[in-house]
């Protein structure tokens, strides 16, 4: 399974693509797409579209997985990522494949056991289940690969509840 792995944002959109075979993850791809403070926030938007659509078109992965948003005051800036957010849900729907979406503490527990670790713990996870050299960075890639090894540790699971809820 080859999952595509978001952590949103509009200055920096995180991405990560990883392989799951059994139990094992590597890494394909990762990397950061970034937009300069100066542009429109349509022409941010718009580039953020576009560079995850090639990267979609690229890779051919099978899921995204993607952080859902937790913001405590600022209205402004929500707003703001929530439209990055939803131009990645439109890419990855548009280039055809699924979105799962996961908060940061599922996220936390899948990849540390516990769901309110810091971001350290979580990036060293990152680095020693992908078996990187060092940490992603900037810290919005080892978000979004983390997002993708939580998919990847939840899909099977996750699968089974949606076939007992249909039936």
């Amino acid at each position: 399974m080859k999952i595509l792995g978001i952590d949103p944002g509009y200055a920096i959109l995180g991405y990560g693509v990883i392989e799951k075979t059994g139990n094992k993850f590597k890494p394909c791809r990762y990397g950061a797409v970034t937009t300069d403070a100066s542009m429109k926030m349509t022409d941010r938007l718009a580039h953020l579209y576009d560079s995850l659509r090639e990267i979609i078109d690229e890779e051919r992965p099978d899921v995204a997985s993607i952080e859902q948003l937790f913001f405590n005051n600022n209205a402004k800036t929500a707003i703001m990522v929530g439209q990055a957010r939803g131009v990645a849900v439109l890419a990855c729907v548009k280039g055809g494949i699924d979105v799962e979406e996961y908060t940061p503490l599922q996220i936390k527990q899948a990849l540390v056991g516990y769901g309110r670790a810091d971001k350290k713990q979580v990036q060293i996870m990152v680095k020693t289940i992908l078996n990187l050299k060092e940490i992603p960075k900037p810290d919005d890639t080892a978000d979004a690969l983390a997002a993708a090894i939580c998919h990847g540790h939840s899909a099977d699971t996750r699968k089974r509840f949606k076939e007992l809820k249909i039936r």
